[in-house]
């Protein structure tokens, strides 16, 4: 967007309809309203601000996010599956309220303060992303991608790391007496935290 030129966002939307597919969206304003019961299929939201909205016994499928905010948003029984977010700001979110969510990428996201807790989350996709202050509290993340991405203060606990990549990824305090690792993949000098834990001297 040129320097000087505001964006212009329709803020009327209303989904009237029980069922939307392949929709594209663009530059929708709404704000802590609440979206019930409606299906999204193989739908694209672009430069969309939702922050605060509550989705309730929605489903996404298929359905791709751009550029869009949505900081704490509800996912109250809401189903999230094969879902992708590019250049988001996800803040805020509790997914533990989404009843399925799987097959879920973030990239070049701010995903901070979401929770993640008891959520089985195979082969999920962090990439380079500030997922500061999030919670990954006795998950399973096996297969997952979390390159590049930057975990201050990100809680992992009884979590499954196997075969999870952290290539570049920084700022990771990981206890490695109380997580499953099993070939998961650090890159040199943030893999020395994983030492933090042990009660070992280096000389």
């Amino acid at each position: 967007m040129p320097t000087g030129q505001e964006k212009e966002y329709t803020s009327d939307m209303t989904f009237d309809k029980e069922r939307y597919a392949g929709e594209q969206y663009s530059k929708l304003f709404l704000t802590e309203e609440t979206v019930r019961e409606k299906m999204f299929d193989e739908c694209i939201f672009t430069d969309c601000i939702f922050p605060g909205c509550r989705f309730e016994r929605c489903r996404f499928k298929h359905c791709s996010f751009k550029k869009c905010d949505l900081s704490n948003i509800i996912p109250m029984n809401s189903e999230f599956h094969d879902v992708t977010f590019t250049d988001c700001k996800a803040i805020g979110i509790d997914w533990t309220r989404a009843q399925v969510f799987k097959e879920i990428s973030f990239t070049d996201s701010l995903i901070n303060y979401s929770n993640f807790t008891f959520r089985k989350l195979l082969n999920i996709v962090i990439k380079k992303c500030e997922a500061k202050d999030v919670s990954f509290v006795e998950n399973d993340l096996t297969g997952a991608n979390f390159r590049y991405t930057d975990f201050e203060n990100a809680t992992f606990y009884k979590t499954n790391l196997t075969e999870v990549d952290f290539t570049g990824a920084v700022n990771y305090a990981i206890d490695v007496n109380n997580n499953t690792f099993k070939k998961t993949r650090f890159s040199l000098p943030e893999a020395l935290s994983l030492l933090n834990g042990l009660d070992i001297i280096i000389e």
